[in-house]
């Protein structure tokens, strides 16, 4: 089964817009069409973004909680990899993305950020949610 790191910003955008295309990253999860890798730092990340006041008037908290809720109980939860090996060059915020997805020998990074999209050779590559999604529905 295809393992996936979807970045904090997609799943922001899922739960500001379900029927968006990040939207159904998240309900291809919840369907079984990947596995799902999560950590704590990267559940901690989403609920420290959702709560800056911009972003809290538009989310439902419920629907907030119940994601971290399925992050914590139905995604691969791996422990936090060591984050002192640059792979983001000018961006070292995103390093701890590409350090858990090899931890977790993840296939791809599903990002909306062009610090990762852009940068040649990651290993594992990053898609942005639309080309995930078609990845999807071409392997089934």
């Amino acid at each position: 089964m295809l393992r996936a790191v979807i970045d904090v910003n997609v799943l922001v955008s899922a739960l500001l817009k379900p029927e968006s295309t990040p939207g159904r990253v998240v309900e291809s999860w919840r369907a079984g069409a990947f596995e799902l890798v999560a950590s704590t730092h990267l559940i901690s990340e989403l609920l420290r973004i959702s709560a800056r006041p911009a972003l809290a008037r538009r989310l439902d908290p419920f629907a907030l909680e119940a994601l971290a809720t399925r992050l914590r109980t139905d995604a691969l939860v791996v422990d936090d990899p060591p984050s002192d090996e640059r792979f983001v060059p000018g961006h070292p915020a995103d390093d701890y993305l590409v350090a858990l997805a090899r931890a977790a020998k993840a296939q791809v990074i599903v990002t909306g950020d062009a610090h990762l999209l852009d940068l040649a050779g990651l290993e594992p590559p990053a898609l942005e949610p639309r080309r995930f999604v078609s990845l999807l529905d071409r392997t089934g």
